[in-house]
Parts: C-alpha cells; sequence; structure tokens
C-alpha cells in the first residue's frame, strides 16, 4: 500500500509560520509579517489567506489606478 502524506498542509487551528505565509501568497517577508500580525495573536490559516488575497486585491487596484493618472 503507497500512502503519502503531505506534511505541508497543516490544521486551520496551526498558525503560519512566516516565510511559509509569504512564499504561498507571493509576499515579502516584511508584508506577510504585517498581514499576519494584522489578523492577531491567533487567527486561522483561512483568515490569513483571505487577507492576503484581499491585500493582493487591494494593491492591483491601487496599481491599476495609478496608470490612470
Amino acid at each position: 500500500m503507497d500512502q503519502r502524506i503531505d506534511i505541508s498542509i497543516q490544521p486551520d487551528d496551526q498558525p503560519y509560520e512566516v516565510t511559509s505565509f509569504a512564499r504561498k501568497h507571493g509576499l515579502t517577508i516584511p508584508v506577510a509579517d504585517a498581514v499576519l500580525f494584522a489578523k492577531g495573536p491567533s487567527p486561522s490559516r483561512a483568515a490569513c489567506d483571505t487577507a492576503a488575497l484581499a491585500f493582493l486585491c487591494a494593491v492591483a487596484r491601487y496599481a491599476g489606478n495609478q496608470g490612470k493618472r
């Protein structure tokens, strides 16, 4: 029986490590740290993923608006 276990998948109640969070979302370490810090002391992984997506959308929108000036 060939069972493979992906140890990179963590339960939602386990906090993110900054570098893995940054790598997952294509963020710099300082930005990833700020997003995680903004979510509070022990946010869920889903909440952090949502915050990263919101941040990336806001940056994209800001960049789009800069081109109109």
